[in-house]
């Protein structure tokens, strides 16, 4: 589960940004909070929203970027854990408006929980070669964290765990330590982070083709969930199949007592994003995933986007503590009977062209009042009070905040 992350120097965002999936202290949606004992509760669902060339799609990418980051070295060698990792990467730029960024490091933090443990991991890279690397963990309720292990430059410092192994620190300046760890040795601290990492879900809807890759089972108790997820969110199935030859999924329905098969192809846009997410979000449903994904709203109708939200936000459905942090315009979706204030974040450039990240339960009126819960939070943000729209310099503005 993810706790924090934050990162600099990437793309439109210069300074230190943090992203916080840790709940605040409001009673809104209290049951819907994923709780551990000892730990802090998360947030199931947060959404990003702001105008377009704010920094919305980019926070995502600097996610996306250090899971892949992490992952991919081992995914190539054949040495993952997770037998379905569903990412895709993104290119890692230094901050586009200054010469001075390009030669400095670009930096992920992220602060993560996995089996028992709370994890920190740093890393920091400066034209894909890594400049500097931390990985730390601390047991649920413990006061002190261990180090695993530390990389500056070609120097790698060994926590007591890793020492006993007896490990080569001799890596490729372009690999994280993490990921020659994972390729190379079985550590259980390793493996855990490992499996953490590959289980994250990156996907990013505002690119045509990741429509069309489509994941579909064949197992009957899955084929039954995901059929009853479609006729729960409106698309009347009652099967598919994947068809080998042709290389085609069909969606089988009876009409008057006749049954009838559609290419997916023939389907409506609403229809093929449902069955190329929907898989994904069971996926981690199921598993106590992360799902990353960008646009998720594009082509998809706001109820059936409302729904999608719910899912992760009932702990009937949600059992394991998935997930969904993803960017949205959708408006009808901003109001406080889907979201709470700290679930819904925004994303704008500020005046030296930076991009800047704040969450609604951050805004603050002069009078130092925060915005209320029962706010109309989609007519106020189109209003121009929450900063995002157009820019960020607007959002401690006067008005009416009740």
């Amino acid at each position: 589960m993810l706790c924090q992350f934050s990162f600099q120097n990437f793309k439109s965002y210069k300074e230190e940004t943090t992203f916080d999936l840790q709940a605040t202290t409001i009673s809104e949606f209290q049951e819907s909070l994923i709780k551990k004992e000892k730990c802090s509760n998360l947030l199931p669902v947060s959404v990003i929203y702001g105008p377009n060339g704010g920094g919305k799609s980019n926070l995502l990418q600097a996610l996306a970027c250090l899971i892949t980051t992490v992952v991919k070295p081992i995914h190539d060698l054949g040495n993952t854990r997770e037998k379905v990792i569903i990412q895709q990467g993104f290119s890692a730029k230094p901050f586009l408006y200054d010469s001075i960024s390009v030669d400095e490091p670009i930096e992920y933090r992220i602060f993560f929980r996995t089996g028992d443990h709370e994890y920190r991991y740093y890393l920091a890279t400066v034209k894909d070669e890594i400049y500097a690397e931390t990985l730390d963990r601390k047991t649920f309720g413990g006061k002190k964290s261990a180090r695993i292990f530390y990389r500056e430059g070609e120097e790698i410092s060994l926590g007591p765990i890793l020492s006993k192994e007896g490990v080569n620190t001799k890596v490729n300046e372009k690999m994280p330590f993490l990921s020659f760890l994972a390729i190379n040795y079985n550590i259980s601290v390793i493996a855990e982070v490992q499996e953490w990492f590959e289980s994250c879900i990156i996907r990013s809807y505002g690119n045509p083709m990741v429509e069309m890759e489509v994941m579909f089972s064949e197992d009957t108790k899955v084929k039954k969930q995901i059929v009853m997820l479609l006729n729960d969110m409106g698309i009347d199935i009652e099967d598919y199949r994947y068809d080998s030859e042709e290389k085609q999924l069909f969606l089988k329905r009876t009409m008057e007592g006749t049954p009838y098969e559609l290419r997916l192809s023939e389907e409506s846009d609403g229809t093929r994003k449902l069955i190329a997410a929907l898989p994904a979000l069971l996926v981690a449903l199921q598993e106590g995933r992360l799902v990353v994904i960008d646009e998720l709203d594009a082509k998809l109708h706001p109820k059936l986007l409302r729904y999608v939200i719910s899912l992760f936000k009932n702990p009937k459905v949600n059992k394991r503590g998935a997930q969904l942090l993803f960017t949205s315009h959708d408006m009808s979706t901003m109001k406080n009977t889907v979201f709470r204030r700290d679930e819904i974040w925004f994303a704008a450039l500020n005046e030296k062209r930076s991009s800047e990240i704040y969450s609604l339960y951050e805004i603050r009126h002069e009078d130092n009042e925060r915005v209320k819960s029962t706010a109309a939070f989609d007519k106020q943000y189109m209003e121009g009070r929450y900063g995002a729209d157009p820019y960020l310099q607007n959002m401690l503005s006067g008005g009416d905040w009740d």
